[in-house]
């Protein structure tokens, strides 16, 4: 009598403990619509014994095991249509936000530029004030040059001013008629020394026959034994003329009479060479004087003037 209650209890519960692994398996297969869903697990009817009918007066009917029906099996087209669409977004992008060193070498870099621009304006700027100096110390030293060499100029003007000048002259004695002297005078503002005199004849048609320069045989006259000195304002007698000379001079008669006609010209020319004796000129070069006479004939009486081409008549 007991055993059959017993028997019913314990199949009630086996078939509870095989429902719920179905069950669970089932809402597992729902969560996860990749996967396709398994057939449900059946499990066999357990019968429970028959009791000998001995025992109960009245049967009571065995309760038959509920069973889970099986799912028909889902195509996998329709699994894969009912999987839900992930749409992947990508996240806005972030806001791009400047860090404080960033920021620093931002702010480096406007301060170096500024700072780059100012140099190169200061540089230009200097560049430009130091050829304004240079152009500036150019003309001054032009200035100093051209100061220098005027006062050079002057200089050689004072020296040449107070440096002895012997100038040559004709003059006609006063003791004899038809007789000439070649005077020299010292009319510079020093005392001079004459080294040297050279004197010669030349006889040509005109001026234009002598030679371009003077040409003196230095040989014929050697230096004076005792040089003549001369202070300032003081002359001397360095050659004489006289009318008589001229038959020396001309060998022949026909000669003569070309001179007196004119036509064949005497030239006394010559050459004073002299020093500057002062005690700062201890060391100059000598100096001279070129000088060329025209003797000019006539029937009574003569005369003798400085002539010639300018070569003749210069100062060195």
């Amino acid at each position: 009598m007991i055993q059959r209650p017993v028997w019913s209890l314990v199949s009630l519960v086996a078939i509870a403990l095989a429902a719920a692994p179905a069950g669970a398996q089932l809402t597992t297969g729902a969560s996860r619509p990749a996967a396709t869903t398994a057939p449900a697990a059946t499990h066999p009817v357990t019968s429970s014994p028959q009791l000998p009918a001995s025992t109960h007066s009245t049967s009571v009917a065995p309760k038959q095991p509920q069973t889970t029906p099986e799912e028909p099996p889902v195509a996998q087209d329709t699994v894969a249509s009912q999987q839900p669409q992930i749409i992947v977004t990508s996240p806005p992008p972030a806001a791009n936000t400047w860090l404080w060193h960033e920021r620093v070498a931002w702010a480096a870099s406007i301060v170096l530029a500024v700072l780059g621009y100012v140099g190169i304006l200061l540089a230009l700027r200097t560049l430009g004030a130091i050829r304004r100096s240079n152009e500036a110390s150019l003309e001054t030293a032009r200035a100093a040059l051209t100061a220098s060499e005027s006062m050079l100029s002057q200089t050689k003007a004072l020296l040449e001013f107070e440096r002895p000048w012997i100038l040559v002259h004709a003059d006609a004695s006063l003791t004899a008629e038809n007789s000439f002297m070649v005077m020299a005078s010292n009319r510079g503002r020093r005392p001079a020394r004459i080294t040297q005199l050279i004197d010669q004849v030349n006889m040509v048609p005109a001026d234009a026959e002598l030679p371009p320069n003077p040409e003196f045989d230095a040989t014929e006259t050697p230096d004076q034994e005792e040089p003549t000195i001369l202070l300032p304002g003081e002359s001397t007698v360095i050659a004489r003329f006289h009318r008589k000379d001229i038959a020396q001079i001309c060998k022949t008669e026909s000669q003569l009479q070309r001179v007196a006609s004119w036509k064949e010209v005497i030239y006394l020319l010559g050459r004073v060479t002299y020093l500057d004796i002062s005690p700062a000129s201890a060391d100059a070069s000598p100096y001279q004087t070129d000088w060329c006479c025209r003797y000019i004939h006539g029937e009574t009486k003569s005369a003798l003037i400085i002539g010639g081409p300018q070569a003749y008549n210069r100062h060195l």
